[in-house]
């Protein structure tokens, strides 16, 4: 009996329907609660100076970084652990929409720094906060399924839903 024969392929495909929109949220929530968190401690976090500056420079320099990190750190914080509990979870995902706006600033506030000489070559910085990209993405799969949606192993309606 082969692992990868039709009735084993299916039921694979149904655990990953049934599974991966939690283990998407629960992953996202981990990555933000964790550099969440590494921002109340000030030295740990790569994007800890970056961000200070962003805020500054947005707020006209009113919020300094001594402020705005732990408010960044609480804010990335309580998203990860909405994420986590589902605990108003609509909320939790506007909040984190708003602050994936506030990580592409930099590109253009710091442009120098977060570009290379060469177009469209990003920075080791640039490239921080380009990987967003895939963090907002989830966000966007998440949101699609908060009232009761979920995702379909069911090929044939997945490919056409009017079936």
């Amino acid at each position: 009996m082969l692992l990868f024969n039709q009735k084993n392929l299916a039921k694979i495909e149904s655990w990953k329907a049934r599974n991966g929109i939690t283990l998407l949220r629960i992953s996202l929530g981990l990555v933000f609660t964790w550099f969440g968190i590494l921002k109340f401690f000030p030295g740990l976090s790569p994007a800890e100076m970056l961000a200070g500056r962003t805020i500054s420079k947005l707020t006209f320099g009113y919020i300094t970084p001594q402020y705005s990190m732990p408010l960044l750190a609480f804010w990335e914080t309580l998203i990860g652990l909405g994420l986590i509990t589902t605990y108003r979870l609509r909320i939790t995902l506007w909040l984190l929409y708003l602050q994936m706006i506030g990580t592409f600033l930099p590109f253009f506030f710091f442009f120098s720094e977060t570009w290379t000489s060469h177009l469209f070559v990003p920075s080791l910085l640039g490239q921080y906060i380009i990987k967003n990209i895939v963090l907002i993405s989830s966000a966007i799969v998440i949101g699609a399924t908060c009232d009761e949606g979920a995702l379909n192993s069911d090929l044939v309606v997945a490919q056409n839903p009017k079936q």
